[in-house]
């Protein structure tokens, strides 16, 4: 079956992990901003939302850029959305960008309102809504290194792989 999975997340989550986590046990490719811009870069004739659906013609795994919006519509497009408290974020882009507490809270900050921003100004819809979502996953309650392994289950256990 061809599986696509959009996340989208929260700064600071852990979801990048859990994609690549996900990425390695289902053997389908990520793609994230830096690859959807790359494959805009040159080609004035196409935008983001048709590289997006390009994309979603084989199983892969899409982080962010509205995906879950752009493919509602498809049946084999299983959409979560992962966060997490704000104090576990904070520490986690700490810890993985080498900051201080505020430095990390104001880049939390910045980051939240721009996805924020983007989602709505794409979409006309609030970002983070749970009716947007088929899974939430809260990584302070369920821990990264989980997530992977509870999608894989249900993915299994509803006969998707």
């Amino acid at each position: 079956m061809n599986l696509v999975i959009t996340m989208s997340r929260r700064f600071g989550t852990g979801a990048s992990m859990i994609a690549g986590e996900l990425s390695q046990k289902l053997e389908i490719p990520v793609y994230d901003r830096a690859y959807i811009e790359h494959e805009l870069e040159g080609d004035s004739y196409v935008d983001e939302a048709e590289v997006i659906r390009n994309l979603a013609a084989n199983s892969c795994i899409i982080l962010g850029r509205c995906a879950s919006e752009i493919l509602k519509d498809q049946t084999n497009v299983f959409h979560i959305y992962v966060c997490a408290d704000k104090e576990d974020r904070i520490q986690r882009i700490m810890k993985k960008e080498k900051l201080s507490y505020e430095e990390a809270k104001a880049l939390l900050e910045k980051n939240d309102k721009a996805r924020s921003e983007y989602y709505y100004q794409n979409t006309g819809k609030v970002w983070g809504d749970v009716n947007n979502y088929h899974m939430i996953l809260d990584t302070s309650r369920l821990g990264i290194e989980n997530c992977a392994d509870i999608l894989m289950k249900y993915f299994e256990r509803v006969e998707i792989i």
